[in-house]
């Protein structure tokens, strides 16, 4: 591996970067699209027997977006001289910008939906396909998913759960976020929904995947050169929840039932494309799939959040990827440097081999032994388009 370059030999591309670092401090989506009044609204809508159509409240934005716009575009990319580099850096100024303008339209309905779908797509045929293959194959299995454990468990949990690695994070227990659990990139921070119970199997899946891949992706970003490795490399989700899903698989804690939750939420985010409402996707997961009303109100909630957020469907599409990427014996660990994207691996390697990143200090634990032992789960995984 090339030496670390020093500043002066990139000084241009290094203030740039640093440019930009400053600048998306403030556009952390997960701090602005989660509802803060999920538990009213989700009474009110049992209430009214599934009919009533939910008025989420969400934070108010805590920056001034055209003046960020302008920032952002003013940077002088011309003087990158390295043309995969400089496009590299091209195409995270317009993700930013598009992320901007997804947090400005939080909900204003179908204006917010058409900057998700620009940020995040929306599934493709193979991808509905995949959810109705795994759709096929039941949830009856001897995984312990018994909701026992309150929040203040789980914390110790997840307390105990990270001397394995070698880093320090802050965990924070919150009222407003829709999932159990999720990793805050910014504050380093694992936040935990405060009303939660959860199982013994979601603790592991949630160890494996937020502390095993997000945390992990999160301070090998901090340790790079370039700070874009730790703000994110456009389409990052991706690949990002596809390690994420992939380390719940490795730890042997992916069960059917969330390999068809994950499903679900493809079939919730293409419910958006055809204009179905709350309402609408609601009942397409309880009555016609038969999902139990809380988990059916859930995966409803996080698609249709701000006006339609269709991030939840890449957890699948990026599964499939690194599974497949991993069964041909690449190295995972060059998308653990950072919140990095598959799909700018040859980018990568040029910036390590110029001395411009290095390569990532913590690995995910579960990557070292295949603990899965569900066959079914191979089959399905294997088959994925």
């Amino acid at each position: 591996m090339a030496q670390i370059k020093t500043t002066s030999e990139f000084q241009e591309l290094f203030d740039i970067d640093a440019n930009l670092d400053r600048l998306v401090k403030n556009i952390e989506l997960l701090n602005y699209i989660n509802p803060l009044n999920i538990t009213a609204e989700k009474k009110k809508f049992f209430s009214s027997k599934y009919t009533y159509e939910p008025e989420f409240k969400y934070p108010k934005i805590k920056f001034n977006g055209y003046k960020l716009h302008r920032l952002f575009f003013s940077q002088r990319l011309e003087r990158i001289e390295d043309d995969d580099i400089r496009q590299l850096y091209e195409d995270i100024i317009y993700e930013y910008s598009g992320l901007i303008e997804c947090i400005e339209t939080i909900g204003q309905g179908r204006k917010f939906y058409y900057n998700s779908l620009k940020s995040f797509g929306t599934p493709t045929e193979n991808d509905i396909e995949n959810a109705k293959f795994i759709l096929r194959f039941d949830d009856v299995e001897d995984a312990d998913l018994e909701p026992v454990h309150d929040v203040d468990y789980a914390k110790s949990y997840f307390e105990d759960y990270a001397k394995r690695y070698d880093f320090n994070y802050n965990l924070k227990i919150s009222n407003n976020i829709s999932a159990a659990a999720m990793v805050l990139n910014n504050t380093q921070t694992l936040v935990l929904r405060k009303n939660h119970k959860f199982s013994n199997n979601q603790l592991k899946v949630l160890a494996n995947h937020e502390i095993g891949v997000h945390m992990v992706t999160t301070f090998n970003g901090l340790s790079q050169p370039l700070k874009v490795f730790s703000n994110g490399f456009p389409n990052n989700v991706e690949t990002q929840e596809g390690l994420a899903v992939y380390a719940e698989y490795m730890s042997g804690s992916l069960t059917m039932f969330r390999l068809r939750e994950l499903a679900f939420r493809v079939i919730a985010a293409d419910s958006l494309s055809k204009g179905y409402s709350f309402a609408d996707t609601f009942d397409l997961l309880h009555r016609h799939h038969k999902l139990e009303r809380n988990k059916a109100f859930s995966i409803t909630q996080r698609i249709h959040r701000g006006g339609g957020f269709t991030k939840d469907f890449l957890y699948l599409t990026g599964l499939r990827n690194v599974f497949k990427y991993a069964n041909e014996h690449h190295d995972l660990g060059k998308l653990l440097m950072g919140k990095v994207s598959m799909s700018y691996l040859p980018t990568i390697e040029k910036l390590l081999d110029l001395g411009l990143a290095i390569p990532p200090i913590h690995l995910t634990d579960a990557y070292k032994i295949n603990n899965n032992t569900n066959t079914n789960l191979d089959f399905i995984l294997s088959g994925l388009k």
